[in-house]
């Protein structure tokens, strides 16, 4: 017996056998550690966000600047998490690649980059060195077809109205 069989394996909660790296539209939600509300209030209805929602707002928006074959639709951070569907093209060719080849990025490496840009940038801001805004892990879904699209660009938009009866309100 060895020491990972102590502990039990956790499931990955991705889609076995998909390539998360082909073009396609993806719905994830990152929810902040411990779900501490770090991005602002609901108020009215509407979320407000505070010096570190706009600036988890800007890095999401940069996204499209580190990784080219990203478009971004619908997102809304929330006190406590965010929503957000990426839309990955073609893969690109990467000019500071010294073949100048195709790269594909997969849905994971655009995430752990966004949440280390978010978290980075805090620490720095608010010099924590040691702050944790995010939880290890994200929720995914595929998005298949225009339907399941706008039900979900629905659900991101009408969200800060649902607040109260959202499974990760913390009142």
């Amino acid at each position: 017996m060895t020491d990972l069989d102590l502990y039990p394996q956790r499931k990955s909660p991705r889609l076995q056998g998909y390539d998360y790296g082909q073009a396609g539209a993806y719905f994830v939600t990152l929810c902040c550690y411990q779900r501490l509300s770090f991005f602002g209030n609901i108020v009215d209805e509407k979320m407000h966000l505070n010096d570190t929602g706009i600036l988890a707002e800007q890095c999401w928006q940069a996204i499209p600047v580190h990784f080219p074959n990203v478009e971004l639709d619908d997102w809304m951070i929330m006190p406590n998490h965010m929503h957000g569907i990426l839309l990955l093209t073609d893969t690109v060719a990467v000019s500071d690649k010294p073949s100048n080849s195709p790269v594909c990025v997969r849905l994971s490496s655009i995430i752990n980059s966004y949440k280390g840009a978010v978290t980075r940038a805090e620490r720095q801001r608010c010099s924590m060195p040691e702050l944790r805004i995010w939880q290890p892990r994200y929720h995914d879904h595929i998005i298949r077809n225009e339907r399941d699209l706008n039900r979900i660009r629905e659900y991101v938009q009408t969200n800060p109205a649902q607040w109260q009866t959202d499974t990760f309100y913390s009142g």
